[in-house]
Parts: C-alpha cells; sequence; structure tokens
C-alpha cells in the first residue's frame, strides 16, 4: 500500500528537517562584525566603539557605559533591556547593545539575544543585521520612521542631517519584531540622550490662555502672528538648488516667472482665537472633537507651482514634502484626513490655496505650544529617472504671547506600542472581525447554510479568504509557537501586552479559545487555518487531475491521530528546558515556510511543506489529521465541550453508513456518532441529512409516503354474494 511508503518517507525527510533547522538556527546572533572582540562586563564595548581607550562603569542612576578616548567622550553604550524590557513577539525581550555619540546620533546598534522565531528559523539574523545597521549615523532627532523598501527613497528628501524624517526599509514578513526593535530604540536612546547629552532636555511646557475669542480678518491674523505665511520666488529655490526650474521636466513648460514657487500658511488651531477664526465656532468645535486629548493640529495651505503635498498624496499619511522641528527634535506630523467640508477658510480676505490639510501632532510627541518651531519644506525634483536634486527650506515660527503662558506640567507619556500597532492595522482588524462575524452567525445558523445550493461555492470563497487574507496578508496563522509563549508569560508573570502586540493573531485567539468551548477545534481547523485551507485545496487537486486517493485502515487512523498529542507534550515540555531547542522542534510545523515565508526559505524546509501538500493529495489533510501539535492542543482543551451542534438522526450509523464513509477527515465512527476531536466542521454531513437525494432517513420516509399514498389510490372490491 502507497500508505506504507509515505509514512516513512516523511519521517526520513522530518529528521532530515529538524537537522537543517539546528544547523540554520545555531547561526551566530550577534553580528560577525562584533565576534572575537575584547568583551567588557561580557558586552563587546570594544567592537562598538573601536577607538576607545577606557570605559567607565555601568553608572548607577542610568545603567549606561560612557566610552572615551584617552579622556574625550566618544559616547555611551547600553543594553535595551535594561532601560526598556518591552517583550518581542516570542514573549522574550530582544537585547540589543545600542551606541550614541555625544552629537545624539547612533554610533551602532546590534543584536545580543532574541528569540524571534521568524528570524532564528525563517529570514535568518542577517536580515536583522541589515535591518540594524540602518540606525548607524542616524539622530534621535530624526523622525524614523519603519516602512517599505519604496518608501525608504523618502529618506533622501530629508535633510539627512541632524533632524529630518527617515523611513528604513522594514523586514517583510518581520513587521511587528522590527517595530518593536524601533520603539525600544528610539525610546532608549531618547532617554539617554536626555539625561547625559546637552541640547536634548525637554522643552519648557505651556498652556493656552482662557480667553474671549475676537473676530479678526486674514491680514489681521497675519498681522499679530496667528498666522504665519511664507512665500518662496522661483529665483530663491533656482539659487539653492542652482540650476534653472527649466531643467526638470515638471517645470520645463512654466511661461509665468512672477509666479511663487510656493505660497505657505500655516497656524496652531488648538488657540481658539485662530481656530474659530479660521473655520467658523460649530465647524472648529466638531474638529477639536476628532482629536484625542492632549493632540495638537496644524493647518497647512499652499498654492504655487509647488504646493506642500504632491498630487498622489495619500490621506491620513505623513507628508514627504514637509517636516516639523522642535527644540531640535523631529515632531511627528500626519493627516487627518478631515472631511471636504472643513477645508474652506471662512476668514474675511483669506486667499485661495490650491491644497490645504489638517496635520495631527500625537500627545505623546511632547509638543510645546509656546515654544518655537521650525516647518521645513523638502524639495526634491528629479532631471531624469536616474538624478535628481534637492534642497530644504526653513521657517520659523512661535506662537505669540498672548495666547499661552508657561507652565510646569508632566509630559505625556506615549502611547504603548500596542495600541499604535492595532492603530496601524486598523483594515485589516475591521476585515478579519467582518469576516469572523460573517463565519459565526454562519455556525449558528448552519441548519439553514447547508440546505443553501451555494453552500460549497461559500465554503471555498471562505477558504480562499482564509488562506490569501488571513494567512498571506495579514499574517493571521496560528501557531503552537504561540502556545509556548502563553506558558512561559504565565510562568514569568503574565501580562496581555505581549498579546497584544499583533491584533489579527489576538483577535483569532481569542475567537478560536471560545469556539472551543461550543464548537471544538473545528470552527479554527476547517474554517480559520490557512495552512488547513492550502491542505483542502491540495486534497481537491489531486483529485482533479485523477490521482487515486488512499483510505488509512481504519485500525491505523485511529493509532495515528493520537501521535500529534505526544508532539504537542514534547514541544511544551522541550520549551520549559530551552525555548531556543523547543522554536527549533517546532519546524514541525510547516506553517512558517508555506504561510509566513511563502515559500521563500532554505530548500530543505520547502521540500518538507511542499512534500506534505503533495501527500495530501492522496491523502486528505494528512498533517491536521496525524500531526498538527496546533490541532492536538486545540482538541486537548475541546474536551471541555458541553455542547454538540451537529445534527444526528436515528438512521446515523444503524443502518446508514453514508456520512462514515463520505467524511474525508474520518471523524464519524461507524456507529454515527461523532468524533469531536477529530471533526473539522466542514457541515458536509449537515449538507447530506438535509439532502433528500441523499440522506437515507429522509429517502426511506420519502418511499413510504410514497407507498402510503398510492395504497390510497387503488379503488376497492365489491363482492357479491348471490342470493
Amino acid at each position: 500500500m502507497l500508505y506504507r511508503i509515505l509514512l516513512p518517507l516523511f519521517v526520513v525527510v522530518h529528521l532530515w528537517l529538524l537537522t537543517s533547522a539546528a544547523v540554520q538556527a545555531n547561526e551566530a546572533v550577534m553580528s560577525p562584525t562584533y565576534a572575537g572582540k575584547p568583551l567588557v562586563d561580557g558586552l563587546p564595548l570594544q567592537a562598538l566603539f573601536p577607538k576607545a581607550t577606557r570605559f567607565g562603569d555601568k553608572e548607577a542612576d542610568l545603567p549606561v557605559y560612557a566610552a572615551y578616548q584617552l579622556d574625550e567622550l566618544l559616547g555611551y553604550a547600553w543594553l535595551s533591556d535594561e532601560i526598556n524590557n518591552l517583550a518581542g513577539f516570542a514573549g522574550k525581550p530582544i537585547r540589543l547593545l545600542i551606541g550614541l555619540k555625544p552629537d545624539g546620533s547612533f554610533q551602532d546598534v546590534t543584536v545580543i539575544d532574541h528569540h524571534e522565531p521568524v528570524f532564528l528559523h525563517g529570514l535568518g539574523n542577517q536580515s536583522m543585521h541589515e535591518f540594524l545597521a540602518q540606525y548607524r549615523n542616524r539622530s534621535v532627532r530624526n523622525q524614523i520612521i519603519v516602512g517599505s523598501a519604496q518608501n525608504s527613497q523618502l529618506s533622501s528628501q530629508s535633510d539627512g542631517g541632524a533632524s529630518g524624517t527617515v523611513v528604513f526599509d522594514g523586514v517583510t514578513k518581520a513587521t511587528i519584531s522590527v517595530m518593536i526593535i524601533n520603539d525600544v530604540v528610539l525610546s532608549t536612546a531618547l532617554q539617554v540622550a536626555r539625561a547625559r547629552l546637552e541640547g536634548f532636555a525637554l522643552p519648557t511646557q505651556s498652556r493656552l490662555l482662557e480667553k474671549p475669542i475676537i473676530s479678526q480678518s486674514w491680514d489681521a491674523l497675519a498681522n499679530n502672528n496667528l498666522i504665519h505665511q511664507w512665500t518662496l520666488s522661483q529665483t530663491e529655490v533656482e539659487e539653492s538648488l542652482g540650476r534653472s526650474l527649466n531643467s526638470y521636466p515638471e517645470f520645463s513648460n512654466t511661461t509665468a516667472p512672477n509666479t511663487p514657487f510656493i505660497t505657505l500658511a500655516y497656524a496652531y488651531l488648538n488657540a481658539p482665537q485662530v481656530g474659530v477664526n479660521l473655520l467658523g465656532e460649530a465647524r472648529y468645535k466638531a474638529l477639536m472633537d476628532r482629536l484625542t486629548p492632549g493632540d495638537h493640529l496644524l493647518w497647512v495651505g499652499s498654492s504655487g507651482l509647488y504646493p506642500h503635498a504632491e498630487e498622489n498624496y495619500t490621506p491620513a499619511t505623513v507628508p514627504s514634502r514637509l517636516s516639523l522641528d522642535q527644540g531640535g527634535l523631529s515632531v511627528e506630523i500626519r493627516d487627518i484626513n478631515a472631511p471636504s467640508e472643513f477645508n474652506d477658510i471662512i476668514t474675511p480676505g483669506a486667499p485661495r490655496f490650491s491644497t490645504a490639510h489638517f496635520l495631527r501632532i500625537k500627545g505623546s510627541a511632547g509638543f510645546d505650544p509656546g515654544s518655537p518651531v521650525d516647518l521645513k519644506l523638502h524639495v526634491n525634483l528629479a532631471r531624469n529617472h536616474l538624478i535628481s536634486d534637492s534642497a530644504t527650506f526653513l521657517s520659523h515660527y512661535q506662537l505669540p504671547d498672548s495666547e499661552w503662558e508657561p507652565v510646569q506640567i508632566d509630559t505625556a507619556k506615549p502611547l504603548p506600542l500596542w495600541i499604535k500597532l492595532w492603530m496601524d492595522r486598523w483594515v485589516s482588524v475591521c476585515i478579519l472581525l467582518i469576516g469572523l462575524t460573517v463565519l459565526i452567525v454562519s455556525f449558528i445558523k448552519q441548519d439553514r447554510l447547508s440546505r443553501w445550493k451555494h453552500f460549497h461555492a461559500f465554503r471555498w470563497g471562505y477558504l480562499a479568504f482564509t488562506l490569501f487574507f488571513i494567512g498571506f496578508y495579514a499574517q493571521g496563522q496560528l501557531s503552537v509557537v504561540n502556545i509556548f509563549t502563553l506558558f512561559h508569560s504565565i510562568k514569568d508573570g503574565f501580562d496581555i501586552t505581549i498579546f497584544l502586540l499583533d491584533p489579527v493573531i489576538f483577535i483569532l485567539w481569542v475567537v478560536t479559545f471560545i469556539s472551543l468551548f461550543i464548537w471544538g477545534r473545528g470552527l479554527f481547523c476547517g474554517w480559520l487555518c490557512p495552512f488547513g485551507a492550502l491542505q483542502e485545496m491540495s486534497s481537491w487537486l489531486g483529485k482533479k487531475i485523477g490521482l487515486k486517493q488512499i483510505r488509512v485502515p481504519a485500525t491505523l487512523h485511529r493509532r495515528l491521530i493520537y501521535l500529534k498529542y505526544p508532539i504537542i507534550g514534547g514541544l511544551v515540555a522541550v520549551s520549559f528546558y530551552s525555548l531556543t531547542w523547543a522554536e527549533k522542534l517546532s519546524e514541525v510545523e510547516p506553517f512558517k515556510t508555506s504561510i509566513t515565508l511563502v515559500f521563500i526559505r532554505h530548500w530543505p524546509f520547502v521540500l518538507y511543506a511542499v512534500g506534505l501538500l503533495i501527500v495530501g493529495m492522496f491523502i486528505h489533510k494528512f498533517y491536521c489529521r496525524y500531526l498538527c501539535p496546533l490541532g492536538a492542543g486545540l482538541a486537548a482543551i475541546g474536551w471541555l465541550r458541553r455542547f454538540e451542534l451537529l445534527k444526528r438522526v436515528d438512521f446515523c450509523g444503524s443502518p446508514c453508513q453514508t456520512c462514515h464513509h463520505r467524511c474525508e477527515i474520518k471523524a464519524i465512527k461507524k456507529s454515527g456518532e461523532i468524533d469531536y476531536n477529530e471533526c473539522v466542521q466542514c457541515l458536509e454531513c449537515i449538507v447530506i441529512l438535509n439532502d433528500e437525494e441523499q440522506c437515507v432517513d429522509k429517502l426511506l420516509t420519502r418511499k413510504k409516503q410514497k407507498k402510503a399514498a398510492a395504497s390510497q389510490r387503488i379503488p376497492s372490491v365489491q363482492i357479491h354474494q348471490p342470493s
């Protein structure tokens, strides 16, 4: 039998895979440039500051090491987890060694230790080193945004100096991990800079005055410095760029030399005297109500040849042509995507602007409305598709003293990272919640759904949603590694923020956990597991191309279904001995290879994942049924289920065996009983029960009804006896 060949072959491939995983995961975590150098307190401080002739002891009030070349301060070094021990995606802090120069620029950032599975057993540590290398010589004054490779080109448009917006090339498939790294690097560096470096102290805080609002014209607002207007002529820009605007294709047809390159006006809207005069009282209040307490709002309008936002500017994003500095530190400004009715300025005498936006400054930025600010316009003009010229122009502004008073207040705490991540992924969260609502309602109405003639189309459509949106796009593949994280979090002191870092994974786990007590493991395993959906598709393909399906003998099947339980038990046990080894052994799951990395990985892992799918073309959902440790863990909790919601009738099992034979997962016993620990809730048995042409109970009932109706139609015969 073919299964006698496939099973031993799988064992050989799996052992090979684990060997390969061990080799790959044992790559040095630390960057090779740091290896083999002299250590100070067990840390490669000499490699971090090669010119240092001595290092100070770890300081008591702030755990940093001062690096000196003779008596000259070269900078400070520290371990990130000693200042901010934010847990990584694996539940353990990512331990970084960070160096900061006296001018506030990063000497370097390197990883000392981490447990992020996507790097250790997927992309490799080199991907993390390449990401960290982007911090070298960048300033803590920079506004660093983790983005895509395309957006990283925006960093060339910043001033490239002590401040400005810099977009780092993120690591695809490791978004959560690199955002955690960025949050830890910037938060610890800013704390060290404010405590040890000159020019980084927090500015004096101020408070807006409460005073009567006086109606003023545009000119009056401008004369009182409540609105700041700034005009750049074409000549000024040409002098800065060193060439005529006609040298650039987008201005080659400019025929109005007296037209300003840009006329830009901006105002601080939180000041009621400004906001009410620009928008009117009702619209001003409505706009302020859209803000989170502590947020600030700027209005910016422009006209001319080069408006402050490009034609294809995406609403609700950070503008690439503008940046804001205060006290030498970059302050993030982001469009709030206000409705169009807010754009009209009602102030008498106000000029018309071709482009206008409302830009929010989050309360966590530490912005002080009474301190001076620098608004920068970044001009980037392409001469051709290879060469471009850049220039930055600066406008100074300070809200007049008549609108604020100095006051010492506590600095607003920055938003927790998990809230930022949820805000960044709100679209994915909404789509996921809609999809889950549809699924749960469908399960509640499963009897009606199974009678629908388009049921199978609905199921295949949902599996496609699970694979392509939940899996490939939203990266919502649950894993046994999440179970390790849970157990270790409970052991070390439970902290829910670890699990909130990935909103998609968190929502899926909450829904899955609740569903275990109602439907068992089937809601997740049959509908929400991306790899499970991929297996169903491979099984369908196998049947479509005519591959002979292997039916594992019932006796062997009942033995093999228990194989996955010692696998998860062993993995959890090993995790308490060595989390690193448990993460290596968890490669029994092909999820990271197939779903997270989309088969772009070291070839033994790809061979293993593809091999499972090929086996699944012969044996329906082979991996789910016999090997999946996650499925075993869910089934173990599912034993606490107190409902049996899949409909059964008296004929099921005796004498009818239709569902038993049709169940490809072999979760229906000959007795007609459903094994909910194995059932993936495909609902095919309910479809059969509700089908007049398939269910034996309905066929026999209909046959009896026909027989009874026929007997009623037979005319009675009268027999007359002779008299």
